[in-house]
């Protein structure tokens, strides 16, 4: 009776120092996952902070503004564009009337004689 007892004691301090144990690394784990929560919470906050600078940089006007300033570009008009013509290219090229009235959508058409 004596073993069965003492086998029995040792049988309950094992599953308690095995229980101990658990709770030990159940703990740990806990707090890890708490630790990863709380920075997954920071990334989504730093992401949705950049998300606004980002749109914020890319904004139209600001763009505009900057391209002006700090690289002196300025807005196309007609009186400072300039055509390059290719020479090579220039005999079997329509000409530009005939370009221009197949660009805007009519059709050239040609006289027969």
């Amino acid at each position: 009776m004596t073993r069965l007892s003492f086998f029995l004691l040792l049988a309950v301090l094992a599953s308690a120092l095995y229980l101990v144990s658990v709770q030990y690394e159940s703990r740990q784990l806990y707090s890890e996952l708490d630790r990863a929560r709380s920075q997954a919470r920071n990334i989504e906050t730093d992401n949705e902070r950049l998300q606004v600078e980002k749109r914020a940089q890319a904004a139209p006007l600001r763009v505009e503004k900057l391209a002006k300033e700090q690289l002196q570009m300025r807005t196309v008009t007609p009186a400072i564009t300039h055509y390059a013509h290719y020479a090579g290219a220039a005999s079997n090229a329509p000409h530009a009337h005939d370009l221009a009235s197949a660009q805007s959508g009519s059709a050239v058409v040609g006289r027969i004689q």
